[in-house]
């Protein structure tokens, strides 16, 4: 078990590796050309910028902590071990950075068997680091952070990501669309889950659902929203959110109503 001044110093250094792979990501994106674009699958895009980002921070994580796996997105290393893991999202928003959309990131975690310890989230564009470590709040940049105060979904903005592959749910989906576009200031999708996540965290938002997620998609926001206040479940209320393939975030004060709208579709 990570002591909370251990768990405090790696984080200091995950922050630091997080934003060297930002900078190459951002100075790469100025000359970016499409034709370097590969398909993993149906919609599902890569380049190399994925991939030397991953290499950046693996090789600078394997330096933080020797003693840590790895669960990587594009399998740069995929060594597990049976406690401590990090879990990586070298480009958080492939889409949007090919196609030139300010809204991509870094997401790390660090997970001790199934207990995150450790979150960072860092926002390219913007220049926006958020980080966390269990037991010792939520951070943007050096200043705390807190989930909105919003009392209930009718004061609440809502982020989510729309399906792009596996299909066969859509329409439960777009029935939870239809409902809470009636019942809340309105959606947004902003094509990065962490950015979603680290945007509840800091009260831009007030919650936040996606299914078809990998762990590496949410495992540095999820901890993050969780010490800035706020709660995170799967669509059943339970803790099977980073391994679970469903999320969702919220500040506490929504949660159950949102679980309720997604209740009505996805329980059926």
């Amino acid at each position: 078990m990570l002591s909370q001044e251990r768990l405090k110093e790696l984080l200091d250094q995950t922050i630091l590796v997080a934003k060297e792979a930002g900078a190459f990501i951002r100075k790469e994106r100025e000359h970016f050309d499409m034709d370097a674009v590969e398909h993993k699958g149906f919609n599902d895009l890569v380049s190399y910028v994925d991939k030397e980002a991953e290499q950046i921070i693996v090789d600078g994580l394997c330096k933080v902590l020797p003693e840590a796996g790895f669960i990587t997105e594009e399998g740069t290393n995929t060594t597990r071990t049976e406690h401590l893991n990090w879990i990586i999202d070298p480009l958080d928003g492939t889409t949007n950075f090919i196609h030139g959309i300010p809204v991509f990131s870094v997401s790390i975690a660090l997970i001790d068997e199934q207990d995150l310890v450790l979150g960072v989230v860092y926002e390219v564009n913007l220049d926006e680091c958020f980080y966390a470590s269990k037991g010792g709040g939520a951070f943007c940049n050096g200043k705390p952070i807190h989930v909105s105060k919003a009392p209930d979904l009718s004061a609440s903005l809502i982020a989510t990501g729309f399906p792009y592959y596996n299909f066969d749910l859509i329409d439960r989906y777009l029935a939870t669309l239809k409902s809470l576009m009636q019942t809340t200031h309105g959606l947004r999708r902003f094509g990065s889950a962490a950015v979603d996540l680290a945007y509840v965290a800091s009260g831009r938002a007030e919650g936040f659902f996606e299914y078809n997620l990998n762990s590496y998609d949410v495992a540095g926001g999820a901890i993050i929203v969780q010490e800035a206040g706020g709660t995170v479940t799967d669509f059943s209320g339970g803790k099977d959110f980073v391994f679970g393939r469903q999320i969702v975030a919220t500040n506490g004060n929504i949660h159950h109503e949102i679980l309720a709208e997604l209740d009505k579709v996805w329980s059926s």
